[in-house]
């Protein structure tokens, strides 16, 4: 199943991820692709509001520090793969933290594997200055949820 949405804003940006931070929960795992300036922070930016992170923290791309770990509703742990090689990921341990809370990855082309069947793809690309499309793809149980997803109330006010 895939969706396709355009945002027009980075508010609109924001907005999606806090409809999507509705349908999250532990064990899920989020894989981000686009080129830099693509809007992939600022959608975790909208994820981590919807799942109730302090409005203080500032939710920002882990670039150099690889991870960045948000309370919320739930445990956010946001891993950026742009200054990592293949090797390297395997040191890093990420797949441990699927167990005890929510996985965003950005830059997961870097990804030399993927544990498990159910999985969200989200790929952003720039259309103009502003226009980014948004296409995401469910993998297992998020083929159904996207199909829930898709009939969201707020989302439809997008379009």
């Amino acid at each position: 199943m895939e969706i396709k949405l355009l945002s027009k804003s980075s508010e609109e940006t924001r907005l999606i991820g806090k409809v999507l931070a509705k349908y999250l929960k532990p064990g899920d795992l989020v894989l981000f692709y686009g080129d830099l300036g693509a809007g992939k922070t600022t959608l975790i930016q909208g994820i981590s509001e919807g799942l109730d992170v302090d409005p203080d923290t500032y939710v920002t791309s882990p670039t150099f520090a690889i991870l960045n770990i948000y309370e919320g509703k739930y445990p956010i742990y946001h891993i950026d793969l742009y200054r990592l090689e293949g090797h390297e990921l395997e040191e890093l341990g990420i797949w441990e933290y699927l167990s005890s809370g929510i996985l965003l990855i950005e830059w997961a082309d870097r990804l030399l594997e993927i544990p498990t069947k159910d999985f969200l793809e989200i790929q952003m690309r720039h259309l103009d200055t502003f226009v980014r499309e948004i296409t995401l793809t469910g993998y297992g149980q998020w083929s159904e949820l996207l199909r829930v997803l898709d009939a969201d109330e707020e989302l439809k006010k997008l379009e």
